[in-house]
């Protein structure tokens, strides 16, 4: 479903470091309300964080995110809800677990009912434990899917971070790529804290194996090429 932003991301990153993208091995991680990771090898994706639906991969604002499969006929059996029409209980059905899963869950349902997460952050720092167990969580499932991207490329040139928080919260970008040295990544705290917005930049230390960039996406401008290549 981000497919325009990674693939307008990957190739910002190989025309900002001066590549071609079939040069470079990368993650890119589109991190907003909706979330996705990337594996890009040589200029292709090999594997993304999404699956048929936006639901799958890290929890998400409203999202659940990737769970057990046997989650759904658990709640579809055991359940409970008030018919609106005839004021029973009665078992959930398959429309309205969909609805809980992509519109009541992730981020929202675990700190209790916030899915901004600049609401998350504010709240985690003035010391809501469920805001900030919602965020740890969102870091270590992030990290966890990246990781396990890097060992399918075997090794990567560069981490990159777009979208919403991942351009412009600086405090996610730490989460994800800090204690990750034994891959590569010397993450640079203050550079991350000062980077400035809207505009290509690394924020590794100097000296890192495996670089670590923000690139600003732009999807209507990757949707626009593409369409013009197709018409061309």
């Amino acid at each position: 479903a981000h497919g325009t932003s990674h693939k307008y991301v990957s190739q910002k990153t190989a025309e900002y470091l001066g590549k071609k993208p079939e040069e470079l091995k990368m993650v890119t991680l589109h991190l907003g309300n909706g979330s996705s990771i990337t594996a890009v090898d040589k200029g292709r994706c090999v594997d993304t964080s999404m699956g048929l639906t936006p639901l799958a991969g890290p929890l998400m604002g409203t999202r659940c995110g990737s769970i057990d499969p046997a989650i759904v006929p658990l709640l579809l059996d055991n359940e409970l809800v008030k018919d609106e029409k005839t004021g029973e209980m009665r078992h959930m059905n398959g429309t309205e677990l969909n609805n809980i899963m992509n519109k009541k869950s992730g981020v929202y349902a675990v700190s209790g009912g916030y899915s901004d997460f600049r609401d998350l952050q504010a709240r985690a720092e003035a010391g809501d434990e469920k805001c900030a167990l919602a965020l740890d969580m969102f870091g270590y499932q992030c990290k966890q899917i990246m990781a396990g991207y890097i060992a399918i490329l075997g090794g990567v040139d560069c981490i990159v971070f777009t979208a919403g928080m991942g351009e412009n919260d600086s405090r996610i970008r730490e989460r994800i790529a800090t204690d990750m040295e034994y891959l590569g990544v010397e993450f640079d705290i203050d550079a991350n804290k000062n980077f400035t917005r809207g505009v290509p930049c690394e924020i590794p230390k100097a000296g890192s194996r495996t670089k670590v960039l923000v690139i600003p996406t732009d999807e209507e401008f990757m949707i626009a090429k593409d369409t013009q290549a197709l018409v061309k």
